[in-house]
């Protein structure tokens, strides 16, 4: 049985040479470099830590704890640096699991999906607003484990801790919504979903 060659006519592996020429296309360009204009973008915001948090003391607790070194890699390591990215967009994720299992459930939910791209985007809206209550449960929940371990100082909503709280976790929902913004941006004028 015979294969197919990997190589194409120049000598190149295929998938490069095919890689190359669509480089060649001014459309597909274009795209290729927003998309890595976006990846520059969310690396340089995986870099910008949330207001009051001491680094060296975070270093120390990711050094010595195995389970936030490995959740740290789901987060692009901005967990690492607890950086207003540490989130991601796993909110947005599970407001849009959440909408999409609730859909069918929900009559008015139902019709709204039936009435073509205007309830889509509807949908899509709702998913947006879900975010942001995510984002806030999500963000106390990793600030309060992080702080049991030793990596920020004491967070809660009651005296002096209020406010260094509030702060931290609009930064952290900011940031999600931001990269939730940033994929959508990636969708429509990048190449593949955000």
């Amino acid at each position: 049985m015979a294969f197919a060659s990997t190589q194409s006519s120049t000598g190149r592996p295929r998938l490069l040479q095919a890689a190359i020429d669509a480089a060649k296309l001014p459309e597909v360009r274009g795209k290729l470099l927003f998309v890595l204009g976006a990846l520059l973008v969310f690396r340089f915001v995986a870099h910008v830590p949330v207001p009051g948090v001491d680094p060296v003391q975070l270093k120390q607790t990711f050094e010595s704890n195995a389970i936030l070194g490995f959740l740290n890699i789901f987060s692009g390591g901005a967990l690492q640096n607890l950086s207003v990215a540490a989130l991601g967009v796993y909110p947005y994720i599970t407001a849009t699991i959440v909408m999409q299992l609730a859909t069918p459930l929900i009559p008015r939910l139902k019709a709204l999906s039936e009435e073509g791209e205007a309830g889509r985007e509807r949908l899509q809206m709702y998913s947006h607003w879900m975010t942001v209550p995510l984002a806030v449960f999500q963000g106390y929940a990793q600030l309060t484990l992080i702080s049991q371990l030793g990596g920020v100082s004491a967070i809660g909503f009651t005296g002096g801790q209020l406010l260094p709280t509030l702060a931290t976790l609009f930064s952290l929902v900011a940031g999600t919504m931001f990269l939730v913004w940033l994929g959508e941006l990636i969708s429509e004028r990048g190449i593949g979903n955000g």
